[in-house]
């Protein structure tokens, strides 16, 4: 991976992950913990829909979206783990 695919990684996280921390519960998790959140998503999405529908991811705006979509069954999962506990 270069060094601007590394950098377009990581702002793509961290978009993703700032826009699921407001659809989830209204507030982000700071740049570093969007940014983690973003790139975690990113990689459950691309699970997800790499199977599926796998022209979702195209281009930076599918992968901003597919990647908030992850982000966000991401926090839902880790909300329900904390109730849980």
């Amino acid at each position: 991976m270069s060094g601007q695919g590394l950098i377009i990684w990581i702002v793509v996280g961290g978009i993703a992950g700032w826009l699921a921390g407001l659809i989830v519960k209204g507030g982000g998790f700071g740049i570093l913990g969007d940014i983690v959140v973003g790139i975690v998503g990113s990689l459950i999405a691309g699970a997800l829909f790499g199977a599926f529908f796998p022209g979702i991811g195209a281009g930076v705006l599918g992968a901003i979206i597919s990647a908030t979509i992850g982000a966000v069954i991401l926090l839902f999962v880790i909300r329900l783990v904390r109730r849980a506990a």
